[in-house]
């Protein structure tokens, strides 16, 4: 048989080895599930916080869940309110970056796996 089981919290939170510990938590499953093409990442954003950092792709499109919480996404120029069970689809060249509300947001990633596709956006700005 060919599956895996992984409770996502048990996979490392790589925003704390990475220093976003402060702001977010994000823990890629991937290898976790011994997935070879299909990314999942469990992200959670603190209370009133935003993600570490903006970021886009050349070619992976990617779809959010939201599972708890409430908050912001600004895509490109675009903000939207999201909230539980709201999907949120993103194509390749759309910057993207999430921000909580009083009671933090959690979601669920979902991408193919494209090795050195994603770009970090350094002047993303919310204003």
């Amino acid at each position: 048989m060919d599956y895996t089981i992984k409770n996502l919290r048990e996979v490392e939170d790589m925003a704390a080895s990475q220093g976003f510990g402060e702001v977010q938590e994000a823990r890629f499953a991937h290898g976790d599930l011994n997935a070879e093409q299909t990314g999942v990442s469990l992200q959670r954003v603190k209370p009133g916080k935003r993600h570490a950092f903006a970021h886009r792709h050349e070619t992976a499109e990617e779809i959010y869940v939201v599972l708890s919480g409430s908050g912001r996404v600004k895509l490109d120029d675009e903000v939207e309110d999201v909230g539980p069970l709201d999907a949120i689809r993103v194509g390749p060249a759309v910057t993207r970056a999430f921000e909580a509300g009083d009671e933090g947001l959690e979601l669920l990633a979902f991408s193919p796996r494209v090795q050195g596709d994603a770009e970090i956006v350094q002047d993303f700005s919310w204003d």
